[in-house]
């Protein structure tokens, strides 16, 4: 276990971790707002996992974690974490839930301990988060959390137009 709230476990993924990380990454608001990746198979799930979660654990001690909620028993119900991505400057905060876990506060809650972690036990100074402008309830939980606006920007090979907010820690 990495962190603990009132309702809710952080815990680093495994590649045990494959089944769930492939129902999350196919979810219908993971498509549609952060992109369909070509997870369709438990392997392409491990891999992603293998690649880029416990890549990131080992390079920067941090990444994505698994959010389990207490009340059902330990049951995965998505991630919040924080990755150093080669393509932006600042570490950048990212969350997603299944769809039937959105919007009962379980972002704020998990993103809450995530902040706390990256100023307190990784030294950070700033975060970063982005999100499609069409993403109005990320976007209102981002700002809920104390992160600004900056600006608009194209980061990756598909082109599309994302908001970059940040947050002082």
């Amino acid at each position: 276990m990495v962190e603990e709230t009132q309702r809710l476990i952080l815990e680093k993924f495994s590649k045990n971790d494959a089944p769930f990380f492939l129902e999350l990454v196919n979810s219908p608001n993971w498509i549609k707002y952060i992109g369909d990746r070509n997870t369709k198979t438990i392997q392409d799930a491990e891999k992603r996992i293998e690649n880029g979660h416990l890549k990131s654990y080992n390079t920067n001690d941090f990444g994505f974690y698994k959010v389990l909620l207490k009340a059902e028993n330990n049951k995965p119900i998505g991630t919040c974490g924080i990755i150093k991505r080669d393509e932006l400057p600042e570490v950048d905060l990212g969350f997603a839930f299944l769809p039937e876990y959105e919007g009962l506060g379980f972002g704020f809650e998990a993103s809450e301990k995530v902040i706390k972690l990256a100023k307190n036990k990784f030294n950070l100074k700033k975060l970063i988060a982005i999100v499609t402008a069409k993403n109005k309830n990320s976007t209102k939980l981002l700002r809920k959390l104390g992160f600004v606006f900056k600006k608009d920007i194209i980061l990756f090979d598909d082109a599309s137009e994302l908001q970059l907010f940040a947050k002082k820690l």
